[in-house]
């Protein structure tokens, strides 16, 4: 189960880190959806930029460290079931999918996490 674990929280932790990347550098394709399609506020997207950022150093340190990924993938749940929503919400229905792989991902990495004590 340690193997599985480390896989999946080793590529949670790197599309996270890229999407937080995207977020804290203002990439316009990251940035833009969020602001018109999804109603974000501006001020928020470097908050959930830097929110996923040390996600995914939680996460990858959590693969030494046990407490510190479970309590970084419990938060990716949370906040992917979070992202979903407004997806939803805000009618975005390609969306969806991709947000909802990347809780299912997190939720995954939970799991094994849990599973390779």
């Amino acid at each position: 189960m340690f193997v599985a674990s480390v896989v999946v929280s080793a590529l949670l932790a790197l599309a996270t880190a890229f999407s937080g990347y995207g977020k804290l550098t203002g990439n316009p394709q990251v940035v833009e959806p969020l602001t018109t399609k999804l109603g974000v506020p501006g001020k928020l997207v470097p908050v959930l930029g830097t929110l996923l950022v040390a996600g995914a150093v939680g996460t990858a340190v959590g693969i030494w460290w046990a407490p510190i990924g479970i309590a970084a993938t419990a938060c990716f749940v949370l906040y992917f079931l979070g992202a979903v929503i407004t997806h939803v919400r805000a009618k975005d229905w390609p969306g969806v999918g991709p947000t909802a792989g990347l809780m299912l991902l997190s939720a995954a990495a939970l799991v094994l996490r849990l599973l390779s004590l």
